[in-house]
């Protein structure tokens, strides 16, 4: 299994740069349909509902007071199977035309983070983790529904 630092390695190797928080969002919608598709999860490492949306705090202690990033260090992309660059290659497809905002209010709308959030307001801050079977029925359910736009 990739850690976390290789998924963010492999985006990162596909683009120009990004701002972190369009990669924090990146790394969770690639965890999300790599549940939906391959059953598995792509990395161990635990996803938090955070004020600004779905943060994995291992990328964040990382990145903390970066704006953007070019390059992950910490990982290697080439510890990816062929299954899993599959999938990070559709979401960066279907996702990546978005900024790190936009990804972000639209994890605002969405199931899982709604849910670990529970009462607390959006604008408070929250370490809650985003269980992963909360996260695969969620976007397994999209998947499956003909009206709705899938990776």
């Amino acid at each position: 299994m990739a850690s976390v630092h290789d998924v963010a390695a492999y985006i990162l190797s596909k683009t120009d740069g990004l701002s972190t928080m369009k990669l924090q969002k990146l790394v969770y919608y690639s965890q999300a349909w790599h549940l939906v598709w391959d059953e598995v999860p792509l990395f161990e490492e635990p996803i938090q509902a955070w004020q600004n949306g779905p943060v994995i705090r291992s990328l964040y202690d990382r990145h903390r007071g970066q704006f953007s990033v070019t390059k992950w260090p910490d990982g290697n992309a080439k510890n990816l199977t062929k299954s899993e660059r599959g999938t990070v290659d559709a979401v960066l497809k279907a996702y990546g035309k978005y900024t790190g905002q936009q990804l972000s209010d639209l994890s605002h709308k969405e199931g899982p983070w709604l849910q670990a959030r529970g009462d607390t307001p959006t604008d408070w801050g929250s370490n809650v983790v985003i269980p992963l079977d909360s996260i695969q029925a969620y976007y397994s359910a999209v998947a499956s529904d003909d009206d709705a736009t899938t990776v």
